[in-house]
C-alpha cells in the first residue's frame, strides 16, 4: 500500500513537470494561498514553515457539520471522534496526551483565541460552516503563538463574497439533522455578519446523541486609519459518551456502550456524557499608524459551564478565561529586499472551579473533591521575515515564554492558603530559510524549540488529586522540503522532511476504575515524511461534457519511537509512539459537469495504530471511501439553489477510528458508524 501510493504520489510529479512547462501559457486557476496570520501574509510557496491549507472549495467538498473528513485530507494531520461531538485533534503526534479535546495545539478563530489558559480548546462548540478556510502551522510554532509543541490552526471566517444570506439544511442517517443561517450586510464602513445554527444526531452507537445550538455575530466598523472588529459567540453543547470497549464487546455489537462490570456500572445506566454552555466575546482593533507600520490589539473572554457525568463520578467545572494579544507590525522594501516584522506580547488567564461528586445515575451525589485552580501563561514574541530579490527568503524569529498556575483544595482538605507554582521561563527560538531554485521550485529549511506546560486536565485528572511533579515537554524541530507550481499553476506540490526530539513526553495512563491520570515518558523521536499536493487535471471550461477536474493527494510516513521511558518496572523505551499510526494517505478527485453538477470522490487510508505504551495492542488498519454529489442551478441576480447527497464508508467496514489509548481492562474501542447517507439544500441570496 505504501509503495503504491509513493509511486502514484512520484509518477503525478514527474508527468505534470513534464506536461506544465508544455503549457506554461495557460493559466488553470489553482490560486495562490497566503499565511494570513505571518507578518506581511507572506506567500505560502515562499515561506519556510510548514503550513497546510484548506480553503472553500476543499471545505465544500466534504460534508458541512463537521470539520473531520476535511481536516483528514492534510497530510500530518490526523482528527478522530470517538462518538458525535467528541473531536481530537493531532498534529504530528501530538494526540500522545489527548483522551479527548485538544492539547498541545493553538487554535485561533481569525485574531481571536480560543485555546483557554489551561491548555484546552473547545473546538466541539464552532460549527464547521462557520469556517471559510483552515491554515493548519505544523510543529513547534513558539515563535509567534507560545507554547506549543504539535502546531497552530487558524480557522478564517471572514465571508469573501456579497451574498446577503445563506440557508441550509441537511438530514441523513442516524438522526442527522444540520441546519444553518448565515446573514451579512454591509452599511458603508460599517458591516454585520450572523451565523446560526443547530445541529442534531442519534449517534451509531448507544448513548451516542448529540444536540447543539451555536451563534455568532462579528461587526465590523472602519474607519480612516483602521478597523475595529467586535465579536460574540455563544454554543450551547450536549453529547453522551458511550465509552470504550473491550475488543471481544467491539466484535460482538459495536454499537452497544459500554456495559456494567462487577464493580462499575455501565455506560447508559450513569447517563454519561458532556454539557457545556459557553460565551465568548472579544474584540481587536488594527489601526494603520502609518503607511508600512500598524498596530493590532485583542481583548478577549469566555466563560464556560460545563459538566460530565462520568462511569465513577460526576464532574462539574466553572471557568473563567480573560486573554490579551497585541503587536506591532511593519512592511517596507530596501531596494531589492522586502522586509517583514511583527513584535508583540500575549497574555491569558483561566480560573476553574472544579468539583466532583458521586454519580448516582446521570444525578449528583455526595462531594468527593472541589478545587480551585488557575492557570495563565504570558509571553513577548518577535519574528523577522527578510525576502530578497523575489528568490531568497530568510525568517528569524524567538519568544520569551511563562507558564504558572495556582491551586487550592475546598474539599475535603478544606486548605487555607493556595499553592503557587511557575515553570521555568522557555526561550524559544525558530529560524528558517527559502531559496526559489528556479522557476516555482523552492527549497526549504527551518530549525525550530518548541514546549508545552501540562494543561489544567493534566495538572488535576479525572482521579482528582493534584500532580505538581508533572513537568512541560520540550524539544527541537528540524526540518526540510520542496514546494513545486508550475508555471501555468497546474500543479502544485509540497514535501517535508523532519525530526522531532521531545524530551519529558506527558503520556496518559488510567488507574484501575478507568480514572486518568499523566506522566513524564522520558522522551521520543518522531522523524517522518509528508507530501500533499493538487492537481489541475483539466482547465476550466463552459462547454464540453467535462467541465473541470481536480485531483488531490497526500500521505504521511512517520516513524515515532518512545526514546527512554520506564514506568515503575516496564521499560517501552524502543517503542512505537502510541495512538499515531505509521502511514495515512488521502486522494481525491472532484469533477464538475454540465447543468452544475459535480461529483467529489474521496479516499482514505490509515495504517494500523498502537494503542497502548507497551505495544501490545493494536487497532486493525482501514480503508475509507467516500462520495458527495452536488446540484447548482443559477437564480436571479447572485442568487443559486443547491442540492446535495453524499455517502460516507461506502464500502461498509466496521473499524474503530477514535480509539481511547491506556485504557483499563483494553477497553481501547470506539466503534465507528457503518456506510451512512446525508443530503440536503441550500440557498444563497
Amino acid at each position: 500500500m505504501k509503495k503504491a501510493v509513493l509511486l502514484l504520489s512520484a509518477f503525478l510529479f514527474f508527468v505534470t513537470a513534464v506536461e506544465g512547462q508544455g503549457i506554461a501559457d495557460t493559466t488553470l486557476g489553482l490560486s495562490e494561498v497566503t499565511i494570513a496570520i505571518y507578518p506581511g501574509k507572506p506567500s505560502l510557496l515562499h515561506s519556510a514553515a510548514s503550513v497546510s491549507a484548506l480553503g472553500r472549495e476543499e471545505l465544500h467538498n466534504h460534508p458541512s457539520y463537521t470539520f473531520l473528513p476535511a481536516l483528514n485530507t492534510l497530510a500530518g494531520v490526523r482528527m478522530e471522534e470517538r462518538s458525535p461531538g467528541s473531536y481530537r485533534l493531532s498534529v504530528r503526534g501530538s494526540l500522545l496526551r489527548s483522551p479527548f479535546g485538544i492539547r498541545n495545539i493553538k487554535v485561533y478563530m481569525d485574531e481571536f483565541l480560543l485555546t483557554d489558559g489551561g491548555g484546552n480548546t473547545y473546538l466541539n462548540l464552532i460549527d464547521a460552516q462557520a469556517i471559510k478556510t483552515v491554515q493548519v502551522l505544523k510543529g513547534p510554532e513558539g515563535s509567534m503563538f507560545g507554547a506549543n509543541t504539535g502546531g497552530v490552526v487558524v480557522l478564517g471566517t471572514e465571508p469573501g463574497d456579497s451574498s446577503l444570506a445563506r440557508l441550509s439544511l441537511c438530514g441523513g442517517s442516524y438522526g442527522l439533522l444540520n441546519g444553518h443561517v448565515s446573514l451579512q450586510k454591509q452599511w458603508k464602513k460599517y458591516s454585520i455578519q450572523l451565523d446560526q445554527s443547530y445541529l442534531h444526531s442519534d449517534g451509531y452507537r448507544r448513548n451516542s446523541a448529540l444536540e447543539r445550538n451555536y451563534t455568532r455575530l462579528l461587526q465590523q466598523f472602519r474607519y480612516t486609519k483602521g478597523t475595529l472588529k467586535l465579536v460574540f459567540l455563544g454554543s450551547q453543547l450536549h453529547y453522551e459518551t458511550p465509552g470504550g470497549l473491550t475488543l471481544s464487546q467491539y466484535l460482538e455489537d459495536p454499537r452497544q456502550a459500554r456495559p456494567a462490570t462487577r464493580t462499575l456500572p455501565g455506560a447508559e445506566e450513569q447517563k454519561a456524557g458532556i454539557y457545556n454552555t459557553t460565551a465568548y466575546g472579544g474584540i481587536s482593533n488594527e489601526l494603520q499608524i502609518l503607511p508600512q507600520l500598524k498596530h493590532v490589539i485583542t481583548l478577549f473572554g469566555s466563560y464556560t459551564d460545563f459538566k460530565n457525568p462520568f462511569i465513577t463520578n460526576y464532574e462539574t467545572r466553572f471557568e473563567n478565561t480573560v486573554g490579551l494579544r497585541s503587536y506591532f507590525s511593519l512592511s517596507d522594501h530596501f531596494g531589492i529586499m522586502k522586509i517583514s516584522w511583527n513584535v508583540g506580547f500575549e497574555c491569558e488567564q483561566t480560573r476553574s472551579l472544579i468539583s466532583n461528586f458521586s454519580n448516582e445515575k446521570g444525578a449528583k451525589g455526595p462531594m468527593m473533591a472541589k478545587d480551585d485552580l488557575t492557570a495563565g501563561n504570558y509571553f513577548y514574541f518577535s519574528q523577522l521575515n527578510v525576502l530578497i530579490s523575489t528568490r531568497l527568503q530568510l525568517e528569524v524569529a524567538a519568544s520569551l515564554n511563562n507558564y504558572y498556575y495556582r491551586y487550592k483544595n475546598i474539599f475535603p482538605a478544606d486548605e487555607a492558603a493556595m499553592q503557587r507554582k511557575k515553570l521555568n521561563t522557555q526561550l524559544l527560538p525558530r529560524a528558517g530559510l527559502s531559496y526559489r531554485l528556479v522557476n516555482n521550485l523552492v527549497w526549504r529549511a527551518s530549525a525550530s524549540k518548541g514546549y508545552s506546560p501540562p494543561t489544567i486536565a493534566e495538572i488535576r485528572p479525572s482521579d482528582n488529586l493534584i500532580y505538581e511533579n508533572l513537568q512541560s515537554e520540550h524539544g527541537w524541530n528540524y526540518e526540510t522540503g520542496l514546494r513545486y507550481k508550475t508555471m501555468n499553476q497546474r500543479w502544485e506540490a509540497d514535501l517535508a522532511v523532519f525530526r522531532f526530539d521531545l524530551r519529558d513526553a506527558i503520556v496518559r495512563r488510567t488507574n484501575a476504575n478507568g480514572a486518568e491520570y499523566f506522566v513524564n515518558a522520558g522522551g521520543t523521536k518522531q522523524q517522518g515524511m509528508e507530501f500533499q499536493s493538487t492537481l489541475q487535471l483539466t482547465k476550466k471550461r463552459t462547454s464540453g461534457f467535462l467541465r473541470e477536474a481536480r485531483l488531490y493527494n497526500g500521505f504521511s510516513w512517520y516513524y515515532f519511537h518512545f526514546a527512554e521511558y520506564r514506568l515503575n518496572s516496564a521499560d517501552y523505551s524502543g517503542n512505537e509512539l502510541t495512538g499515531i499510526p505509521e502511514f495515512t494517505a488521502n486522494a481525491g478527485i472532484k469533477t464538475e459537469f454540465p447543468f452544475g453538477l459535480s461529483l467529489f470522490l474521496n479516499y482514505n487510508y490509515v495504517e494500523r495504530t498502537p494503542l497502548s505504551d507497551d505495544n501490545l495492542f493494536y487497532s486493525a488498519p482501514y480503508h475509507l471511501l467516500a462520495l458527495k454529489a452536488g446540484w447548482i442551478h443559477k437564480l436571479k441576480n447572485r442568487a443559486s439553489l443547491e442540492l446535495f447527497a453524499g455517502a460516507d464508508n461506502i464500502t461498509d467496514i466496521s473499524y474503530s477510528a477514535g480509539n481511547d489509548l491506556n485504557a483499563a481492562g483494553g477497553r481501547f474501542y470506539n466503534a465507528a458508524p457503518r456506510r451512512n447517507f446525508y443530503g440536503g439544500i441550500a440557498i444563497t441570496l
